[in-house]
């Protein structure tokens, strides 16, 4: 059932949407999640850390390129303190998703530190979930909405890393770094489904162009970063022309 399909939205409590976005969640979404992190927990295993950390990891880094990178380097011996700006790096392709979602959840956020909470559990899943859904729904409920979604994506991705972690030994490898894919297929195509105007496909496309000529220049952590920010201009000024040829006609 779509968020439109409720008779009266606006006289809803929190309680309400919070089941609402469990609801979001128990689709797809925890499904890819949970395949996800399978191979995560079995990363985790590769690398020789105890089960306590790989789970920690997941909640605390919660992205799944970022803990690749982190058990990666534990498995390659690299220094914590290159491993910690490696995963920084590579989180800051989170930092565009997270100003997007800023202005429509401060409005039921109650204080900065919950608004601080829910920015940490915004993920590429959480993220394409959330971005058009969340504009539909009543202010009042949109932070309990996006707190049932991230929270039951957070407990499938624990329990996932879990089962991967104990299932390591009998997994085949291949099988479990291939898990690692389901995530960036499924993102792109959620970007497609929600694609509403041609502002968004011209950002799509110009970053299925941009990436393989950008990566090899800037490198892993950054190119993400750049390829949003070059696209996305792009797009942006694209379709600010289109519009403004258009009211001359």
């Amino acid at each position: 059932m779509s968020v439109q399909e409720s008779e009266t939205p606006g006289t809803q409590g929190r309680a309400y949407w919070l089941r609402r976005g469990i609801m979001v969640a128990a689709r797809l979404p925890i499904f890819v999640m949970a395949f996800t992190f399978l191979g995560i927990g079995g990363l985790a295993r590769e690398a020789g850390v105890p089960l306590g950390v790989a789970l920690l990891s997941t909640v605390t880094i919660w992205a799944g390129p970022a803990q690749v990178i982190y058990f990666g380097a534990l498995i390659n011996g690299v220094a914590l303190p290159a491993i910690a700006l490696s995963i920084s790096l590579s989180s800051i392709r989170l930092l565009p998703m997270c100003v997007s979602l800023l202005p429509v959840l401060r409005q039921s956020a109650g204080s900065r530190l919950t608004l601080l909470y829910a920015m940490h559990q915004v993920a590429v899943t959480v993220w394409a979930e959330s971005i058009q859904a969340i504009r539909q729904i009543p202010p009042h409920g949109r932070m309990p909405w996006f707190m049932g979604l991230a929270h039951s994506l957070v407990i499938a991705a624990l329990l996932a890393t879990w089962i991967g972690y104990t299932l390591a030994a009998t997994l085949p490898h291949a099988f479990a770094a291939g898990l690692l894919f389901i995530t960036p297929i499924y993102f792109t195509s959620t970007l497609a489904r929600n694609a509403r105007e041609p502002i968004d496909w011209i950002a799509l496309s110009s970053g299925f162009v941009l990436a393989p000529m950008l990566k090899g220049i800037v490198g892993a952590g950054l190119d993400l970063m750049i390829i949003g920010l070059v696209g996305g201009t792009a797009a942006w000024l694209w379709q600010k022309r289109v519009r403004r040829h258009g009211a001359h006609l």
